[in-house]
């Protein structure tokens, strides 16, 4: 698994809307690697992880589009049946609660990325008197 940013936005659900993140990421040469995008109703989001991201939040301030950034994880699987299944299992195994997940495969390909972020585990101190 490889560590890396997700970047999440809040669109307005019109045309063109992912159209320009993609433009202002082309523009300065970031390559998408992977892309989610969701609607409900007027607004939603688009998640995505970049080749760059340093240069990816230069290109989003610069062309004032707000984003979040997260940390995430890439995984490369065989493109098989069960093979999510199989590595899910050993991540809730581990405690770890996804947050947010999404994945692709070429039909006929032979490996398959997911991408997900999970929750982190609140930190508690205790104080002794």
């Amino acid at each position: 698994m490889a560590k890396t940013k997700q970047f999440t936005i809040a669109i307005d659900n019109q045309p063109g809307a992912v159209a320009a993140i993609a433009r202002a990421l082309g523009d300065a040469k970031v390559n998408i690697l992977s892309l989610l995008g969701t609607v409900q109703g007027t607004a939603g989001s688009v998640q995505f992880i970049v080749d760059d991201a340093r240069r990816a939040k230069k290109a989003l301030d610069a062309a004032r589009i707000a984003y979040q950034e997260t940390p995430a994880e890439a995984c490369d699987l065989p493109n098989k049946p069960g093979a999510l299944a199989q590595c899910l299992a050993k991540l809730a195994a581990k405690g770890v609660n996804l947050s947010s997940i999404h994945a692709t495969a070429a039909k006929g390909g032979k490996k398959a990325v997911i991408v997900y972020t999970a929750e982190v585990a609140a930190k508690t101190a205790t104080a002794t008197a």
